[in-house]
């Protein structure tokens, strides 16, 4: 369905905050050569270049497994595996080159294209290409030689970020060259890893041909480290294998977010980027602080919390009997064992709606996006429960709501038992998030 004209204008307004945190920022966008392949991917390339006309620092590391394998077929030579590692000697090094060599001209191509009828005429985007990847030969390793088959040494990082600095996208193919003048055949994950590390990347971008990592057929919309690993671990998890070992290695190395997104759906990229809900999974580093499903030992926590919240009218008091019986609704976080944030979710089943009450975080620890964390939980949870929306009622946080994409209603727009009990002495007012 097409959008309309205001659709269109609430779209790019509500893009804005995310056009500015990203302006400036480093990404680096990994995909293999399977998506080199989809039909989607001119319009990947265009996305990719919208991205940099938006002030965004582009390093593109791309894979070549299916065109190396192509030339290896009409040459009637037969690839060698170990452990997902092709052993590339002198034959299989020359099919390295001419694949690598021919997708870097073909995605050069894409992202030079300036049609007066195409989303890039005008763009005028400069391409930098070249000896930025040092490698070392993997060698010898239990009895196998593999050759010309390599790992990452170093990044020329001072070289990549005077690409950067003028403008540049910088495009990087699975191949490395030695000191010794040698050229070694690489993994598009090792080098994407590698680069994100050593420049400090904001973020790694992984394209998938899923839409994200799955735990048991769901799609993880946001996800820590540390919460992956033991999904990993208990066999939970379906992903893409190198776009999930590059997202874990890039987070555990200090990157605070790792995106994966799929490069079959137009726009998937645009929209895991520039929406507030995204498109893919996110994998982020491990909070020192931990969010968790409160329990009774929390009631005393939670007191502390509102307390003063309910002395300046802010939250409604709730006895301390009230909060034990209604605490599993809770959501709090805790940090070194002291309830620093809190909020509960009120479910009315009957019109897929859950309320979200006594939102609170301690005036120490205000910012640090907490009650970004907190919204995201909630949500998180609704959806788990298909309700369609979440409302709030309140009289002096409409503003932080709004921020969250909440939208004021009217009372009629509650759920009848929730309408039935509003106080018209607080003139509270209605919020309402579609989910």
């Amino acid at each position: 369905m097409s959008l309309s004209h205001q659709d269109s204008v609430r779209l790019f307004r509500n893009s804005a905050p995310y056009m500015n945190a990203h302006r400036g920022k480093v990404f680096v966008i990994m995909f293999g050569g399977e998506a080199v392949l989809s039909e989607n991917f001119d319009r990947l390339i265009q996305d990719i270049a919208l991205l940099h006309s938006l002030g965004i620092r582009i390093i593109i590391v791309h894979g070549a497994r299916p065109q190396i394998d192509e030339r290896l077929a009409f040459r009637s030579i037969q690839s060698q595996f170990v452990d997902g590692l092709r052993i590339t000697n002198k034959a299989t090094l020359e099919c390295v080159k001419d694949a690598a060599g021919s997708l870097r001209s073909q995605i050069e191509a894409l992202l030079t294209l300036g049609l007066p009828n195409s989303p890039m005429h005008g763009a005028r985007i400069r391409v930098c290409s070249g000896n930025l990847v040092i490698a070392k030969p993997l060698g010898v390793v239990n009895g196998i030689d593999f050759e010309n088959t390599g790992s990452v040494r170093r990044i020329d990082v001072s070289g990549i970020q005077d690409q950067l600095n003028i403008g540049s996208i910088v495009l990087l193919s699975p191949m490395g060259y030695s000191p010794t003048g040698e050229v070694f055949n690489l993994s598009h994950e090792d080098v994407a890893t590698q680069a994100a590390i050593s420049l400090k990347a904001d973020k790694l971008i992984t394209l998938s041909e899923f839409d994200g990592i799955f735990q048991l057929q769901k799609l993880i919309r946001t996800i820590e480290l540390d919460s992956l690993k033991p999904l990993i671990e208990n066999k939970e998890i379906q992903a893409e294998s190198t776009c999930l070992s590059a997202m874990i290695d890039t987070v555990a190395a200090g990157i605070d977010r790792a995106h994966c997104v799929s490069y079959h759906n137009d726009g998937a990229l645009l929209k895991e980027l520039f929406t507030r809900d995204g498109h893919g999974s996110l994998v982020m580093q491990t909070h020192y602080e931990q969010l968790r499903t409160a329990i009774v030992d929390d009631v005393g926590g939670i007191l502390n919390l509102i307390k003063p919240l309910e002395e300046s009218g802010v939250l409604l008091t709730r006895s301390r009997e009230k909060l034990e019986n209604e605490i599993e609704r809770f959501t709090v976080i805790e940090r070194d064992g002291m309830t620093i944030a809190c909020a509960a979710l009120y479910i009315f089943q009957e019109e897929r709606m859950a309320e979200v009450a006594c939102v609170a975080i301690h005036r120490d620890y205000r910012g640090k996006h907490r009650g970004e964390r907190l919204m995201q939980a909630l949500k998180d949870k609704a959806l788990d429960l298909n309700l369609t929306q979440l409302f709030v009622l309140t009289t002096v946080t409409s503003h932080w709501f709004l921020e969250q994409g909440f939208v004021e209603q009217s009372i009629e727009d509650l759920p009848r038992s929730k309408k039935d009990i509003y106080n018209f002495t607080r003139k509270s007012k209605v919020f309402v998030l579609p989910l």
